[in-house]
């Protein structure tokens, strides 16, 4: 839905960071995009209350979307 939402690529929704997602500003920061350049993408109020609740299942505290073989971060 991320990908869908933000008009993102699977390689740039995958290499996003809890921190990259600024509520405030309602924009998410995709770092090292196409062609190895950072951008900002709106951020919809639907999509946030979305990954809100998705980061409260998860807790991650690097990776927004982690991968099975992630080690928890302290």
């Amino acid at each position: 839905m991320t990908g869908y939402a933000a008009g993102l690529r699977v390689s740039e929704v995958v290499g996003l960071r809890v921190n990259d997602i600024d509520s405030a500003r309602m924009v998410i920061q995709v770092r090292q995009g196409k062609g190895k350049k950072d951008r900002y993408v709106m951020l919809s109020a639907r999509l946030l209350t979305v990954l809100r609740a998705y980061w409260k299942t998860t807790r991650s505290r690097q990776w927004l979307f982690p991968g099975p073989d992630s080690k928890p971060t302290s």
